[in-house]
């Protein structure tokens, strides 16, 4: 059924007119003269014209309706020959057009149709029944009393008439309308089924990779970070065991940050189909800057020393700082505001200095752990940054709000940050502290005045 009413939607009108006048043809034969007849019968015109309104009724609905006020037109200007009282019928190819034009034209299109066919019904029904054109068409008993006394008397009768017969041709492309938009609503309604069934089963195994992911994080992050913060507070207690013994205690736990570092990336960068998505690297700090600047915040970006390479996990760590650091700002602050963003490559690590203007009622304050809530950027920026072995502060400075994150390029190796017999830690020992994640002020002095980091004990 579906591809015949497709067929009869593009090519229908051009078939129905082709039958429309043949059957006329075959119908007047009698009555049409010597062949071939159609150049001196009195209908020719008119069946020529409502032909072609037919074959033109989809693709041109307006020239449809232009040729059939032509025909009448040129029947009240005597251009045309009236209708004789065997080819009225003839008229019909307009209604005919117009179930063409309800079923493929636009409502706007559709409208103007019946409107126009209403008029050509009224103008119909004059011509067919005015004594000046067809007098009646051989229906009625002539009434000597003028148009107006044959209108009033059988005027309602043929009005009748031709507007059922434009009802019924009317009702018949409005039923095929509405049949294939029924169809055309079932098949979106079955879309739309899959399509909810799909996207239930992947919000299912979505969840359950998120779960597996979440429980998975947690279970090597808390084993990892154990391992690392005992391996280093066992390093710095036992300062009077071998070398051998502290190198391998100083493996242990760079090896545990890294692959802590690792895994968060490869959990955070699991995609829905299990592979594993391309991680921001420091490169694309300066195209993340140009896209902000775009979104009319005004950056300064800056860098001091030379710049030192970092691994994998901690460039993704600075990517992220960076990136939440530009967000807040552009959160809390809104167009305009000015973020001063500088790279400082001259100490033992990377130092990041961001600073932007506060909004008026402090909005940018908000999410510091003195605010009113405690919003998830800067706890994340943290936990970042201890995973790459850094920390971060964060809060408001004056007028602006300013974020101080630092990243170690790495573990040195024990010789250069061995602890000294008379207890003092060299400037390598403080920077393994710092790589630890461990933030300025949490390095404490043990009795025999090594460096104690507390904090990774607790841990």
């Amino acid at each position: 059924m579906e591809p015949l009413l497709k067929f009869m939607r593009h090519w229908g009108a051009p078939v129905a007119a082709v039958l429309f006048f043949a059957l006329w043809c075959v119908g007047e034969a009698g009555r049409m003269g010597p062949w071939p007849g159609l150049n001196v019968w009195p209908g020719t015109v008119p069946l020529v014209l409502m032909t072609a309104a037919i074959a033109v009724s989809v693709w041109q609905p307006i020239v449809s309706l232009a040729l059939t006020a032509i025909l009448l037109t040129g029947q009240f200007l005597y251009a045309i020959p009236a209708m004789y009282s065997n080819h009225w019928p003839i008229y019909i190819g307009s209604f005919i057009a117009l179930a063409f034009i309800l079923w493929t034209a636009a409502r706007r299109t559709a409208v103007a149709a019946v409107s126009a066919n209403a008029v050509f019904i009224v103008a119909m029904t004059f011509l067919m029944i005015s004594w000046r054109y067809s007098y009646g068409v051989g229906w009625f008993r002539p009434l000597y009393s003028g148009d107006r006394v044959a209108l009033q008397v059988h005027g309602w009768q043929l009005f009748s008439v031709l507007t059922l017969i434009a009802a019924g041709c009317a009702a018949v492309g409005l039923a095929l309308k509405l049949y294939q938009e029924r169809g055309s609503l079932f098949h979106a309604r079955n879309i739309a089924q899959a399509g909810l069934k799909e996207a239930e089963v992947d919000l299912i195994v979505e969840q359950e990779r998120t779960r597996i992911a979440r429980d998975l994080h947690d279970v090597l992050a808390h084993s990892l970070a154990v391992i690392a913060a005992q391996a280093d507070g066992t390093r710095y207690l036992s300062s009077d065991q071998p070398k051998a013994v502290l190198n391998a205690l100083e493996n242990i736990a760079s090896s545990a940050r890294s692959a802590l570092v690792d895994a968060q990336r490869v959990i955070e960068g699991v995609r829905d189909d299990g592979m594993v998505t391309p991680q921001p690297r420091l490169s694309d700090v300066a195209p993340l800057v140009d896209r902000m600047r775009q979104g009319s915040l005004a950056i300064d970006r800056s860098e001091s020393g030379t710049p030192v390479p970092l691994t994998t996990g901690q460039e993704l760590a600075v990517f992220r700082i960076v990136q939440e650091c530009l967000t807040n700002a552009l959160k809390h602050g809104g167009r305009g505001t000015a973020v001063r963003l500088h790279f400082d490559w001259s100490g033992p690590g990377l130092a990041l200095h961001v600073a932007s203007a506060m909004a008026p009622d402090g909005g940018a304050a908000a999410e510091t752990d003195g605010g009113v809530r405690v919003g998830r950027g800067i706890p994340g920026m943290r936990e970042r940054a201890h995973l790459a072995g850094g920390w971060v502060t964060a809060g408001p400075d004056g007028e602006q709000f300013r974020v101080t994150a630092f990243v170690p390029y790495g573990l040195l190796p024990a010789a250069a940050g061995e602890v000294t017999a008379a207890g003092e830690t060299s400037a390598a020992g403080t920077s393994t502290g710092m790589a630890a994640g461990l933030a300025p002020g949490e390095l404490e002095t043990a009795p025999h005045g090594e460096a104690r980091p507390e904090a990774a004990l607790r841990g």
